[in-house]
């Protein structure tokens, strides 16, 4: 893939546009652009999931847990 393409700036109502070539699109239907020096930064914004989503996309385990003979270690009183 080219890592740099010549595009065209244009108008779009009192907006200053350019169309992002296929090669170089963003995953999604947002993004944030801000200003370094004389180059605009564009990046897509990608929404996380949140542990629910990910947890939903996890298999079950095929085996189960071992037994633990050691008993947990008693409560200290620290005060």
């Amino acid at each position: 893939m080219e890592s740099e393409r010549h595009v065209r700036l244009f108008r779009n109502g009192s907006n200053q546009a350019l169309r992002i070539p296929r090669e170089f699109e963003l995953p999604g239907d947002e993004a944030i652009v801000r200003k370094e020096g004389a180059r605009l930064i564009v990046e897509p914004i990608v929404r996380r999931r949140d542990l629910r989503e990910l947890l939903a996309t996890l298999k079950p385990l095929k085996q189960s847990f071992p037994e633990i003979e050691d008993s947990p270690v008693a409560d200290e009183d620290i005060f």
